[in-house]
């Protein structure tokens, strides 16, 4: 008999001679109501004491079996008709809120007769709240539907018989198995094209933001995969009947059982945060579950990075048997009908039907090195499509070996440094060896940011996924199509002598994350030790240590300094040093920025990149004693802009009388034609005490944003108006700069793109809409109501930060830096700018970051006599204002502030 249609023991928590007493006496639908409920509580406070999930989803079940059963015979049913439990249920397994999945079997096409029992026993179901799944087949109906999809097929595999006659599912599973329908081969196919689909749809990563315990790659339904296939070709009713043997060894089994139940853990808790069947591990549930399982927030890392860290390694590991487990199925199913083709490679390895694998399985105990050389050897040929089965199993085995000695053995730290020269996928390779354990043997530093997340949306990979990525983007540099998105970041890559040094920098950029401290400088010690050991000179040890220890510095620099003025690009060439280290950084930044959230590269953040690099080489070529004058460089800016006007017809004396009060730096940050164009726009407005608004894309090369430029007379109010407008229209400002002249009339310009991240001025009628929105806020009567109705996002409010407020005097310039750190949201950047007007500052520019849930904002302040701030006092008082208004205007949004409380440490 198959053990699947065997009842479930009586679990103990369930008097149920009680319960049949209760039915004698009381109404029926509160009886079983008032036992499931108690069921419920028992199990859950069970679960909360501390009791395996493993033990619960089968004691779920075995309840649930018992309260069927007695609703079953509630009805009158003959012989030819029975209830069976399907899928995850049929398995003996339910969550708190998993369905119920049901089969009613009958024997024969005609269910009329039944079908009034039918109807009341599946009504009484619902009104005692059952969460089912049911369906209603004749034994040739299941053969039909089992034929026609594999699903249904797959569920009936894993029935059992709950109440009534249990020849019917005896027979079922005849008539279903693989020697009627669905033979294993074909099932295996079938079930392996559901896994790629399904994981397709996942990103094909174990390293989702929010992953879905049960569906993503690693999850629940790849160990059931391998369930099924293996059950199916080995005519076995569970794993546990195929540990210890060829095809599942008793480590493996034991792996796969513990990953299960902590899967199951996860879920079963996930199941009563939610109160449903939810399988998705949202931001919000991560951070309960891993208060609910005991993790502790320290200096290094919160809590619920640590319990994603060992979520992402868990289904880290069941990738990697499931990897194995179903190669090694393919290989057994088509064994008896492919010829093998062997091609030797060396004396240790050879192809086999395009897949390498050691000669004999000896190989790795009597030449350890073989554990790094055949990850070369993938990579240096790439007719090879992957490993065999049992070659993985062997480096399983035998990776213990990788200790001390191996590390230090000459040939092992050839072979590591020969794989970074290879041709091939590297990338590829380096994940293999993640998967296999190898990679974090090698680097014992590496396998500490296995699976290490960040809690925010900037990062959405772990840091070794992104490390990975980071890696493949340089080495994608010499695509051309990659040279048509990076032309000059291709260029200066293609003209490196040495590209593994900026591979080995990218290995090592993040690998003290996790650690406390600053990770570059952390990092750069590990590089340091790294390249002593595999035989770098000086020289090139070097410039790996100072590109790990930089690597934040030009992303910083581009985006956070105002890189018109030539003292800043004098700063960062000093910094940078030389041309080779200036195209070193370039090429690792971009390829870090497009490895940490690609979603959050643009056009404009290019133009940024390649505005530093070319401004940089220009220094450098200069020489760093022979900086720009600024003196020269307004006097230029200025005399090429009257040149211009006057092509116009505009005088010198029209011009001057526009900016003669304005500050000097309007001729430092903008270029002549710019400047051009705003005077031509004021000189012939209609009415210059109006607003001025011009609207116009730019760039450096491309247009890749949109630059609106408006002038005001006698306004107050503008930056925070023109901010929340430009809110309410979904753009989003990336850069601002403001001149104020001593006449109350401003020059302000903005840098901006849409919601998706483009620029939109050639858009006419978009282009006409923003202009008149931002005419009438500027010209309404109640400036001081600036409001921005648009709803924050949900994972916006569950990865809130604290807000943090900083002013650094030791900026060299004639304006003071404040920077702000808190969450992004709808109407920030105006609320920001009338806490700053309230404070009656003036607003030289501001720098706009959005790092996926929180903003870093940079403003350039003067005082009301445009003098940098002094005061201190009052800089802390600004501070303070700026933390209590925008985290109390935080908490009020939706489920917030616990979120708020937790992260406040990080800053």
């Amino acid at each position: 008999m198959n053990p699947a249609s065997i009842a479930l023991p009586i679990p103990l928590f369930f008097d149920e001679k009680r319960f049949l007493a209760s039915l004698d006496k009381g109404d029926a639908q509160t009886v079983f109501k008032d036992a499931i409920r108690a069921a419920d509580t028992f199990l859950n406070n069970q679960f909360e004491q501390g009791e395996d999930a493993e033990t619960l989803v089968h004691e779920r079940a075995a309840f649930i079996d018992r309260i069927l059963l007695h609703a079953w015979q509630r009805f009158s049913w003959d012989k030819n008709i029975s209830l069976l439990a399907v899928g995850g249920y049929g398995r003996g397994e339910l969550h708190p809120h998993s369905d119920i999945d049901l089969l009613i079997l009958s024997k024969h096409k005609n269910h009329n007769p039944y079908k009034t029992n039918i109807e009341g026993f599946l009504t009484f179901l619902w009104d005692i709240q059952l969460n089912i799944g049911h369906s209603v087949r004749s034994l040739s109906h299941c053969v039909e539907e089992a034929k026609a999809d594999i699903t249904v097929a797959t569920n009936i595999m894993e029935s059992r018989t709950l109440a009534g006659n249990g020849e019917l599912q005896q027979k079922m599973e005849e008539l279903t198995g693989p020697a009627k329908i669905w033979p294993a081969e074909q099932f295996f196919r079938a079930k392996y094209d559901e896994q790629n689909e399904r994981h397709d749809k996942h990103g094909n990563t174990e390293y989702n933001l929010e992953p879905n315990i049960k569906e993503a790659p690693g999850g629940l339904r790849d160990i059931q995969t391998i369930s099924w296939v293996a059950k199916r070709h080995f005519h076995k009713h569970s794993l546990a009947e195929l540990a210890n043997t060829h095809f599942l060894a008793g480590e493996e089994y034991e792996l796969l059982r513990k990953g299960q139940a902590f899967l199951w853990r996860v879920r079963y808790g996930l199941h009563l945060i939610a109160g449903r069947p939810e399988e998705r591990l949202l931001f919000d549930s991560q951070r309960k579950l891993a208060q609910m399982f005991g993790y502790k927030d320290t200096r290094e890392r919160l809590a619920v990075e640590q319990f994603m860290q060992r979520y992402y390694r868990v289904v880290l590991a069941m990738r990697e048997q499931n990897d194995m487990l179903l190669h090694y199925m393919d290989e057994v199913i088509n064994k008896s009908r492919t010829k093998n083709t062997i091609r030797p490679i060396n004396s240790y390895f050879q192809v086999r039907d395009h897949y390498i694998e050691v000669i004999d399985d000896t190989v790795f105990a009597r030449y350890p090195s073989a554990l790094l050389e055949i990850f070369v050897l993938l990579g240096e040929d790439s007719s090879i499509q992957g490993v065999r089965s049992t070659t993985i199993r062997q480096i399983r085995q035998y990776r213990h070996q990788i200790d001390d000695n191996f590390r230090n053995d000459p040939v092992n730290r050839q072979l590591f440094m020969r794989l970074f020269r290879c041709k091939g996928n590297l990338t590829t390779q380096l994940q293999r060896m993640i998967r296999y354990g190898i990679l974090g043997k090698y680097l014992p530093e590496f396998d500490r940011i296995i699976g290490l997340m960040q809690h925010d949306l900037f990062h959405i990979y772990p840091v070794d996924a992104h490390t990975i990525q980071l890696i493949r983007n340089i080495r994608r540099l010499g695509n051309a199509k990659e040279e048509e998105k990076f032309p000059v970041a291709s260029h200066v890559l293609k003209n490196l002598p040495k590209p593994e040094l900026l591979l080995i920098a990218g290995l090592y950029h993040d690998i003290a994350k996790g650690r406390g401290g600053d990770h570059s400088k952390l990092g750069a010690v590990d590089a340091a030790d790294f390249t002593r050991r595999h035989g770098f000179s000086e020289q090139e040890s070097q410039l790996i240590c100072w590109l790990v220890e930089s690597h934040l510095l030009m992303s910083s620099v581009s985006q956070r300094e105002d890189i018109s003025d030539p003292d800043v690009i004098h700063k960062f060439a000093l910094l940078v040093g030389d041309q080779m280290h200036l195209d070193h950084l370039f090429t690792l930044t971009i390829a870090d920025i497009n490895a940490t959230n690609p979603t959050l590269w643009n056009n404009w953040k290019g133009s940024l990149m390649r505005q530093l690099y070319f401004q940089t080489r220009e220094a450098l070529k200069r020489g760093l004693e022979s900086p720009v004058s600024k003196k020269k460089w307004i006097d230029n800016t200025r005399n090429e802009t009257l040149a211009l006007l006057e092509k116009e017809g505009i005088s010198q004396q029209q011009s001057t009388a526009l900016w003669t009060d304005m500050d000097s730096e309007l001729f430092l940050r903008e270029s002549a034609s710019v400047i051009a164009r705003g005077v031509k726009a004021v000189l012939s407005a209609d009415d210059p005490s109006l607003p001025v608004i011009l609207i116009e894309d730019a760039g450096m090369e491309d247009d890749c944003v949109t630059r609106i430029f408006i002038h005001t007379k006698n306004m107050t109010n503008v930056f925070p108006i023109i901010a929340a407008t430009l809110d309410t229209l979904r753009l989003n400002i990336h850069d601002a700069r403001l001149y104020t002249g001593n006449k109350n009339h401003t020059y302000d310009i903005f840098y901006v793109l849409d919601d998706q991240g483009q620029p939109f001025a050639t858009h006419s009628k978009k282009a006409r809409k923003v202009a008149r929105k931002l005419s009438k806020a500027l010209q309404a009567d109640n400036k001081d109501d600036i409001e921005v109705n648009r709803r924050t996002p949900r994972q916006l409010k569950q990865l809130t930060i604290g807000t943090s407020a900083h002013f650094d005097h030791s900026h060299d310039c004639r304006a003071t830096y404040l920077e702000v750190i808190t969450p992004d949201r709808p109407g920030l950047l105006a609320e920001l700018g009338q806490i700053i007007m309230r404070f009656k500052l003036n607003l030289h520019s501001a720098k706009i970051a959005t790092l996926g849930e929180r903003v870093e904002d940079v403003f350039y302040l003067t005082d009301a006599q445009n003098q940098p701030l002094t005061d201190l006092d009052l800089c802390q008082q600004i501070e303070q204002t700026i933390c209590r208004e925008l985290d109390t205007r935080n908490l009020e949004d939706e489920d917030a502030g616990n979120t708020v409380e937790l992260l406040q440490t990080r800053h």
